[in-house]
């Protein structure tokens, strides 16, 4: 039986596949498009987060006493444990997360390869290597290697609930760590099947990936629990209450936490394919992407053009729980109150909506305003829904300092036909990441870091950075001859110090 029928069979009496401890409390998880009960789950207590950190630091040992080659072998089973269910995931995913199969296809591939990515250089980003040990320790050999935390808790999110906990659990893993992961409370299910699948893959290490569930408390005992390192996704105010559980028991963590990026469309843009990606940035997963594009600042010579382009292809989408709809349901309710109030809002301000602002049930019309001001909270705030605000600029130097000019910087994109003028831009741009003639891109190279900057969050998942986030540098010197004079010594002659400033003087003292 399928890993997810199987989950969707147990009674709510078990609480699915999960270690329930002595937790009686219980939640369901449910579809976001017809509120169809998709799983029940228990709702973890302090002591059951701890009884599992606790299994999860002896699994840790062993996890990282096999060695690189060894963890590489057993990430390439859970990959291709993984890469041979897409389809059984993927449904499981659009029942729970309301996103359209085609879609939880593209996040799944995603992960396999960032999977398949981690797993391969682990060794060679985090494996010992010889440093140069400079003047005054020339006597010396100097090593740098890179050793696992133990274990690692990750928050994961709801809106891409394989992909984005995926960049911290598979980087964790192959850095050498054990991970308990905390799925959201919206999608549990899909943490529970990736959790299973690893059991089944790698049974002989099963404990090193466990799952807890529940709610904001499960999440905080988490952060109290002895984890080594914690990792978030999830908005600004949350990732502060992370945080805050965390400094108690000075806990580092990763936060990720969320965007309002930012598109400039240059004078020399291709406007068409500019505008086909903004829909894409904006309407894909009805807008529930930190990484989103939220606000396009297109120049006059191309604005209008711009505008016609997006709202054709924008008038052309359609949401719905259906195989032929555009993007799915909002997965949390109260998001879309959170879209009300911004469209609301924009309106009131001298916005007006070209396409949709319209809510019915959990579905989101796809929507396009023009003339809001830069104030509004749909320009101020992460809507994270189906919607996109387009402003006029005199040229791309006005749309830079309005893409900039926010609290957040996540990610960004830039249009232009000039490389050299785009590579500029996006470099200025404050941002994390940014793509040039396209969006979301850098997601989808494993070898880049991903995060932002400001209330983004700080921290990287993803590349060699993402590796070394998971785990401490150690330094090692090993004296290879001794010297006649040793500076680090008591005994040292007098006039070493004088002797000492003088050839410092010598070697560096000509720079002026």
């Amino acid at each position: 039986m399928p890993l997810s029928e199987e989950s969707a069979s147990v009674p709510g009496s078990t609480a699915g596949t999960v270690a329930r401890h002595d937790t009686t409390e219980t939640f369901e998880s449910t579809d976001p498009a017809t509120g169809g009960v998709v799983q029940v789950f228990p709702v973890h207590d302090a002591d059951a987060v701890r009884e599992t950190v606790a299994r999860a630091h002896r699994a840790a040992e062993r996890w990282a006493a096999l060695g690189s080659a060894e963890r590489e072998l057993r990430l390439a089973a859970y990959r291709g444990h993984l890469a041979r269910r897409v389809h059984e995931l993927a449904d499981l995913v659009h029942r729970e997360n309301g996103k359209p199969r085609a879609d939880a296809i593209l996040e799944i591939t995603l992960a396999v390869d960032h999977l398949a990515w981690a797993a391969g250089h682990a060794e060679k980003t985090l494996g010992p290597r010889r440093v140069k040990a400079g003047m005054l320790a020339a006597n010396h050999a100097a090593y740098l290697e890179y050793q696992p935390l133990g274990v690692v808790g990750v928050i994961g999110p709801w809106n891409y609930p394989v992909f984005t906990p995926m960049g911290s659990i598979a980087y964790a893993l192959a850095a050498g760590n054990a991970v308990v992961f905390k799925p959201s409370e919206f999608t549990p299910a899909v943490g529970a099947w990736l959790v299973d699948a690893w059991h089944a893959a790698v049974p002989d290490v099963a404990d090193v990936l466990q799952l807890v569930t529940g709610f904001g408390e499960t999440g905080a005992a988490l952060c109290r629990a002895g984890v080594d390192k914690l990792a978030f996704t999830g908005s600004a105010a949350t990732g502060r209450k992370v945080m805050a559980a965390c400094a108690e028991t000075l806990t580092p963590v990763l936060m990720e936490c969320g965007g309002k990026d930012a598109m400039i469309v240059d004078d020399d843009a291709d406007v068409s394919a500019a505008a086909d990606a903004a829909v894409w940035g904006a309407m894909s997963n009805a807008g529930q992407t930190c990484i989103g594009i939220e606000r396009v600042y297109a120049t006059s010579a191309v604005y209008d053009r711009f505008v016609a382009e997006v709202t054709r292809r924008t008038a052309a989408l359609r949401p719905g729980s259906d195989d032929a709809a555009a993007y799915g349901p909002m997965t949390m309710a109260s998001q879309t109150d959170v879209v009300r109030r911004h469209l609301d809002d924009a309106v009131a301000a001298g916005g007006r909506a070209v396409t949709g602002a319209t809510v019915e049930g959990g579905f989101v019309a796809p929507t396009v305003l023009l003339d809001v001001p830069e104030s509004s909270a749909a320009v101020r705030e992460e809507t994270f829904g189906p919607t996109l605000t387009i402003a006029e600029v005199a040229d791309a130097e006005e749309g830079l300092r309005r893409a900039n000019d926010s609290t957040m910087g996540l990610g960004g994109s830039v249009f232009s036909g000039s490389t050299d003028r785009a590579m500029d831009l996006a470099r200025r741009m404050r941002s994390g990441m940014t793509s040039i003639n396209s969006v979301l891109t850098f997601a989808s190279v494993p070898a880049l870091p991903f995060g932002g900057v400001g209330e983004s969050g700080f921290g990287r998942i993803h590349g060699e950075d993402g590796l070394r986030e998971f785990a401490r540098a150690k330094a090692i010197t090993r004296q290879r001859v001794g010297l006649p004079v040793d500076l680090m010594s008591f005994g040292r002659p007098a006039s070493a110090a004088d002797v000492l400033a003088r050839v410092m003087g010598l070697v560096h003292g000509r720079h002026r």
